[in-house]
């Protein structure tokens, strides 16, 4: 993560050579340390390399393509923000990229100020949890979520958890007291925005809640009509 007083180090992957030109002078602009990658392999060989807190994959790129980049992030890093920039508009490809791990989808050609928002969003969304690495334990107050191995521990006590049962809890985890929308997530964990699938998402969050429920510092809030907050009291 950034160090504080100081601006986040972005990855942007683009193989358009004006465009990544021009974004990359305005997000330096902005303040931001840049890394900067033409192709897939490029970038992954960058990710391994760098201490990163949010990624701007461009979808349509040479020899590895975005979305294929999120994925082995994704098996490294969960929890960093990722904005796909693509040409296509399809929801088949949104839906693929959230069902990789992408946060959000920013269609070409896109506007500056709108990509900066998004920026800033993310990194604030990604501060209260800490970042996670394979085999890493992510704190939640009074219990440690190990998140490889499907467990939330406390006090040496360890629940198991199902494979959505950990993603719906990472997710979470990322958005810790933000306002999150139920379509949001349904489209990021199932891939769809459908009445029974949020009906199963329901009884999942009903499980977390039981399993969260020896902490009074954390609560998954119902926001009725809109959506959902997981709130974690600070210490």
């Amino acid at each position: 993560m950034a160090e504080k007083g100081h601006k986040a180090h972005l990855l942007y992957v683009e193989d358009d050579e004006a465009l990544s030109f021009v974004t990359k002078d305005n997000l330096e602009l902005a303040g931001y340390k840049i890394t900067y990658a033409a192709d897939g392999k490029e970038a992954l060989s960058a990710f391994k390399k760098g201490n990163f807190d949010l990624a701007i994959l461009d979808v349509m790129l040479p020899h590895i393509d975005g979305f294929e980049v999120a994925k082995k992030i994704r098996e490294k890093n969960v929890l960093m923000p990722i904005i796909f920039l693509t040409a296509k508009s399809l929801k088949d490809d949104k839906l693929h990229g959230l069902r990789l791990g992408g946060d959000d989808y920013i269609t070409k050609p896109f506007n500056m100020e709108e990509l900066l928002l998004k920026i800033e969003i993310f990194l604030r969304r990604s501060k209260s949890p800490v970042l996670h690495s394979k085999g890493e334990l992510i704190k939640l107050r009074s219990y440690d979520f190990d998140y490889d191995n499907l467990m939330v521990i406390q006090d040496g006590e360890e629940s198991s958890l199902t494979q959505k049962e950990a993603d719906l809890l990472m997710f979470f985890s990322k958005h810790q007291n933000q306002l999150v929308k139920r379509s949001d997530i349904l489209l990021a964990l199932w891939g769809e925005d459908d009445y029974f699938l949020g009906r199963s998402m329901d009884v999942f969050i009903t499980r977390l809640r039981k399993y969260l429920k020896k902490d009074d510092g954390i609560k998954i809030e119902n926001v009725r009509g809109v959506g959902f907050r997981f709130l974690v009291k600070e210490d």
